[in-house]
């Protein structure tokens, strides 16, 4: 393990420097991340297995990861494979062996065939991503909570600056490692479609689109210089590594694409919760020195909320999504399942229409507000960041005309979230104030 946590300093040790200036301070107060206990579902999960009042069945051929994805509720089918030595048990994975990825809304689960754990990312509406694993031995199962390793890569510029989520696609070499020279991109749903999926496996149709998956940088003079025809449109994974050892043989494209989305929405929440915390923090200290109001906010910190709302709203309703310009589709039930999760979370109105909807067909849903909106992460940021967010998703949703910046936004897109809204989270607008009652002076 120790060999391994060396290795991976290595492989992030330039990622990290490179990135140092763009850190938030999430050691110091008032967010104390090291030194605060997370009340994540992992963290739950950990105190039930400490207190022995829940268990988990072990399987000779996958370890602790069946049981563990039931046990929070994940689903098997959002399986995708990535085969890039991008991670902690980096020896483990190759094109011939490459790791698969499960996630929810809220927790992302890592397994390598032999791996010596699992890995688990979860998520805490105030201290981010936090990250755990699992000893892969039978026996009684212990989750351990990350000492800082982790961090190297999660809490940089890649991933807003704290600790986050981030989906690479970068040019991998017939081993798995990243070809040296070459471009690496973080993506999301505001990435060119060709330049995604790069060191992960592709299952799916998507007519004449074209991306990074399921090729090799096969040519050491020109890395960047892929058969983008070879990977496009794979239905069948078998004729690249065993399929048999993994819980199904696919790397669902649908799924690839909703990874790819919340891992960026989960980022952007966390900063700006930790924003506001640490803005207002430096005020409280100003306003003691300076024997001002304990309230009082100054202008500095009303910029910085305002900002970190905006970006928020911005991601949140789509508007810099990149379209796409043939429908795409996943090739199992995944896509199904995810939508079906609105009827267990209450999350459809009155007309059966909800956030969680998918087009696939030019954008990814059929209503551009994310499904986030719902988790414990959107709705336990601090109260003025929250207010925010709610007052400039409402500005933008009501608006007469398009607000600038959110074109893309047509009338009737905005008129259904606002419904949808309005019934699935009636007290959401509820507690708007006005701008004037936000500025308090500086």
């Amino acid at each position: 393990m120790s060999k391994q946590i060396s290795m991976y300093f290595c492989l992030c040790l330039l990622c990290f420097a490179a990135s140092l200036s763009a850190q938030f301070d999430f050691e110091k107060a008032p967010i104390n991340y090291g030194a605060t206990d997370s009340k994540d579902a992992v963290a739950q999960l950990k105190q039930q297995l400490e207190a022995q009042t829940v268990q988990l069945e072990y399987d000779a051929k996958l370890g602790w990861l069946p049981s563990l994805l039931k046990r929070l509720d994940i689903d098997p089918q959002s399986q995708v494979l990535v085969f890039s030595k991008t991670s902690l048990q980096l020896q483990k994975i190759s094109p011939r062996t490459p790791r698969a990825l499960y996630f929810n809304d809220d927790v992302y689960v890592g397994f390598c065939q032999q791996g010596d754990l699992l890995e688990i990312a979860a998520t805490d509406p105030n201290l981010g991503a936090v990250f755990y694993s699992i000893d892969q031995t039978e026996g009684r199962p212990t989750i351990v909570a990350d000492r800082g390793q982790c961090l190297t890569c999660h809490a940089t510029n890649r991933t807003q600056g704290i600790p986050g989520y981030l989906v690479r696609s970068v040019y991998a070499d017939f081993s798995g490692r990243p070809r040296s020279g070459t471009r690496t991109y973080v993506t999301d749903h505001t990435t060119e479609f060709d330049k995604r999926f790069g060191g992960w496996y592709v299952t799916g149709s998507h007519g004449d689109l074209r991306h990074l998956g399921n090729t090799i940088a096969a040519d050491r003079d020109d890395p960047e210089k892929v058969d983008v025809q070879a990977g496009a449109n794979h239905q069948d994974l078998s004729s690249f590594f065993n399929v048999q050892n993994y819980l199904t043989p696919h790397s669902d494209l649908v799924a690839l694409m909703l990874l790819e989305h919340q891992s960026q929405m989960h980022n952007l929440l966390a900063r700006a919760s930790m924003e506001t915390r640490s803005a207002l923090y430096h005020d409280s200290g100003i306003n003691q020195a300076l024997g001002r109001p304990a309230e009082t906010i100054s202008e500095s910190t009303q910029r910085r909320i305002q900002r970190a709302a905006e970006d928020v709203v911005r991601y949140m309703l789509f508007a810099d999504e990149y379209p796409l310009a043939h429908p795409v589709s996943g090739n199992t039930p995944y896509a199904t399942n995810f939508q079906a999760r609105a009827d267990a979370g209450q999350q459809r109105d009155s007309k059966g229409r909800s956030l969680r909807d998918l087009d696939l067909q030019t954008r990814m849903f059929k209503y551009p507000c994310s499904y986030l909106i719902y988790s414990d992460a959107f709705r336990q940021l601090p109260k003025l960041v929250f207010q925010q967010v709610c007052r400039k998703l409402h500005q933008v949703l009501t608006a007469p005309e398009p607000v600038s910046g959110f074109e893309r936004l047509a009338a009737t897109d905005r008129q259904a979230i606002l419904e949808i809204l309005d019934e699935t989270l009636p007290e959401l607008f509820s507690d708007i104030q006005s701008d004037a009652q936000f500025s308090d002076g500086g």
